[in-house]
Parts: structure tokens; sequence; C-alpha cells
């Protein structure tokens, strides 16, 4: 009788004690949480500031934000001054000290990623939204995902040494399918290589160098900056004279002036997903790249543009 009286005690107590503690991890995009769920797996809790379908150079600070920030034991930045306008603020005001002075809970996903358009010398805001020390749109290039991925397995596998085999081991599959699928989306796209587009924002260097496209101009006269009459003569006057018949439009801009463009120059316009979340269907990593790369192969095969 003792002894079932103990084991019923024992389960008594196991069953009321505490599951192990997930790590709280905040991301500032919907990309950097796909990339953690890929490596993080469930021994954590992950979610996402700003959402795919909104521009995330400007986010307005919410009480719900401080929170979250608060109980982190994790905040994933896209850096390169992507979040400047609204992040700082948001970090500061958390007061969490695992947060605070880019401690051992802050994490820029950006380092050792290929980093285009770093800016020497002095940046002038009359120049726009001018990112000095990159473009921060690295994340459109799978291969710079895979680097994304390590940082954020590397620093869960810091917080929690224990679990540290689990993160290696996600890691390593993540990186061989993402490996695997970058193959087959170059042999897709293969056939457009050389292909001159236009984009509304600067949001695709790293997309446009690894998959061959050409972007010779922006609806945008400078970044952030709304397009003027006279800069839309100017494009639609070069779209036309080189034979442009793309135009690439993020889904958080007024397509009003890129469709007039698109009339004026017999172009047509595509909406991609600059990020994870930013259509319906688009909800990791795999499925951004999927999504764009059917969108760009329908309107090249509708607009002519194999080489």
């Amino acid at each position: 009788m003792k002894r079932v009286v103990t084991l019923f005690i024992l389960l008594s107590l196991w069953a009321a004690a505490p599951a192990e503690a997930k790590l709280k991890v905040v991301t500032t995009t919907e990309d950097l949480t796909a990339l953690a769920r890929e490596v993080g797996g469930d021994r954590i809790e992950v979610s996402s500031i700003a959402k795919g379908y909104q521009d995330p150079h400007f986010v307005e600070a919410k009480p719900s934000y401080l929170l979250r920030l608060r109980g982190a034991d994790l905040l994933i930045a896209v850096g390169l001054e992507l979040e400047v306008g609204w992040l700082p603020a948001l970090v500061q005001q958390s007061r969490n000290p695992r947060l605070l002075g880019k401690g051992s809970g802050y994490l820029d996903a950006s380092t050792g990623c290929d980093i285009l358009e770093r800016r020497a010398g002095p940046v002038s805001r009359a120049e726009g939204d001018v990112h000095p020390f990159g473009n921060p749109h690295y994340w459109l290039d799978p291969d710079n995902g895979g680097v994304m991925a390590a940082n954020i397995a590397g620093r869960l596998s810091e917080l929690s040494p224990a679990d540290a085999p689990y993160f290696r081991s996600r890691l390593e599959a993540f990186q061989k399918r993402l490996a695997e699928a970058a193959r087959s989306w170059e042999d897709r796209m293969r056939p457009h290589r050389g292909v001159k587009v236009v984009t509304y924002h600067n949001s695709w260097p790293n997309f446009a160098r690894r998959f061959g496209l050409e972007v010779v101009g922006f609806v945008e006269p400078r970044p952030g900056v709304p397009p003027s009459p006279s800069h839309t003569l100017k494009l639609i006057q070069a779209m036309k004279a080189q034979g442009v018949r793309v135009i690439l439009v993020e889904p958080y801009f007024d397509p009003q002036t890129p469709n007039a463009v698109s009339r004026e120059a017999g172009a047509k316009v595509v909406v991609l997903c600059p990020s994870v979340g930013g259509a319906e269907g688009v909800k990791d990593y795999f499925r951004l790249f999927e999504h764009n790369i059917a969108l760009l192969e329908a309107v090249f095969r509708e607009t002519g543009g194999a080489q």
C-alpha cells in the first residue's frame, strides 16, 4: 500500500511540475519570425512586431509591443537602420536589461550577410531614406537566409545551451532544404535573366542580383520620397526607350502612380511580397520565394520577358 501511495505522490508532483520554459523571442519582421521558427522549433515562443503587409521602415509603436519586449529573452532585428525610426525607443521604454545596450538578448540578423549598397562618406537626408550601412532588404537572397538562420541558432544556443544540439540539427536540416530550393528557383528564373524591371522602392537589389534581373529605375524619385509628376514623366520615357514591361510594387504602397505609369509605358504592374506574410498563403520563408517567382514567371510569359 505504501508503494502505491508513494507512486501516486510522485506522479502528482510530476504532473504539477511546470513545463520547461520556452525562450521568448520577439522579432521586428515576419521574415525573422519564420527563420526563428525553422531553427527554434518547439523550444521557443516567437512573434513579430511588423506584419508582412506593412512597411517595416514605419511602424506605429503600441503598448502591446512594450509588454512583449519587456518579457523577451531575445529580440531579433533586421538591422542596417531598417527599424531606426521606431525600434530604439521601444527597446528603451521596455526597460528590459537583456535588450538594452544590444546585450545578450539583442541580435542583429545582418551579421555575416552579403550586404549591398554600403555608402562611403556622409549621407544627407535630402537623398531620402538612405541607409548608409547598406540596403536592409538583404533577406531576399536565400544565401543570406541561411546565414541569418545560423545567427539565430547560435544565439538561441547561447541562451539555452542544453538545447544547442536541437537547434543545430534543425539549422542543418533547414539549410539543406534551402539550398535545394534555391537551385530550383534559379533554374526557373534562368530563362528570364537580364530582364529589365522598374520597382517602386529599392527593396530588391539582393533578389535581382541573385536571379538575374536588372532594375533600371524606381517609381520613387528617392527612397521614401513620393513620386512627383516630373519624375513620373521621365520614368515613362525611360521605360519606353529601354523596353521595360514590368513594374514591381510592394503591397503597402499606393498603386495609383505605378498603374498610371504602366498604362503610359505599356507595362504590367506586379505586386510582389518583400516579406513573409505579405500576401495570403505566404506563411514561411520558402513560400515567400515560391510566391514571388511564380508571379514573375507568369508576367514575363505575358510580356515576352524570356531571353
